[in-house]
């Protein structure tokens, strides 16, 4: 006989409901595919995000019995607790429908923070050149590696808290550009996360570091925004 799960999925708006289905159990089973399996043979009405499949796009994120997790790197097996999931939008986001969050103010932050590089050269001058042992490469290495998932920002219960905090996603980009020595907005970008809302607002509550599928530090980028801003303001005076 197939052993089934017994999967409980967020159906609706904010104002919606869960709803029980039954998955059969399969071996190397992720979250992902009971979500595939019920789309496609159970409720085609249902939706959800994902594109790679294979850890890359992060756009599969939802929260997992209570914790946001890349659905298609979760295995059933380490979170399935006595053969039942629960299957919930991301935290800290307005629902679009069922699993599916509106990003829009995740990246409206993103561009707040100055999430976005700009160089003083032009394509017709030669590349800059970075000292790849240099402090700030290694500095802007450490976080560069965000596919913004969203993950850390549903996460952060200071976001939770004060919906107009930048979240950890935003800040940790304004670390690596703040450590790009090819980037001219460095002290723009520091007045950017140094208001109520930017990086001292943070709480170094560490849940955007314990909950990053990419084992990046929000949080170290966080506390050096915290120092770098405050040295800055101590040169202006």
């Amino acid at each position: 006989m197939t052993e089934m799960l017994e999967v409980k999925i967020w159906r609706g708006r904010e104002n919606g409901e869960f709803v029980t289905y039954e998955v059969p159990r399969l071996e190397s089973q992720t979250v992902l595919d009971v979500v595939t399996h019920i789309q496609r043979h159970i409720d085609p009405g249902l939706s959800y995000r994902y594109a790679c499949r294979v850890g890359m796009c992060g756009s599969c994120a939802m929260t997992v019995n209570g914790k946001a997790r890349w659905t298609c790197r979760t295995h059933v097996a380490k979170v399935a607790t006595h053969g039942k999931l629960e299957l919930a939008p991301l935290s800290n986001l307005p629902v679009v429908k069922d699993l599916v969050t509106d990003m829009t103010e995740f990246f409206d932050k993103w561009a707040g923070a100055k999430g976005r590089f700009k160089g003083e050269r032009t394509r017709h001058e030669d590349f800059a050149l970075v000292q790849p042992d240099s402090k700030e490469r290694r500095a802007a290495d450490a976080g560069i590696e965000c596919i913004g998932c969203s993950i850390c920002y549903s996460s952060c219960d200071v976001v939770s808290w004060r919906p107009e905090f930048l979240g950890p996603a935003a800040l940790n980009r304004a670390w690596t550009l703040v450590n790009d020595v090819r980037d001219v907005e460095r002290d723009a970008r520091l007045l950017a996360v140094s208001g109520d809302a930017g990086c001292h607002a943070c709480h170094t509550q560490g849940s955007c570091t314990e909950r990053c599928p990419k084992q990046l530090a929000p949080t170290a980028a966080i506390s050096g925004l915290k120092r770098l801003s405050i040295m800055a303001l101590r040169r202006d005076k």
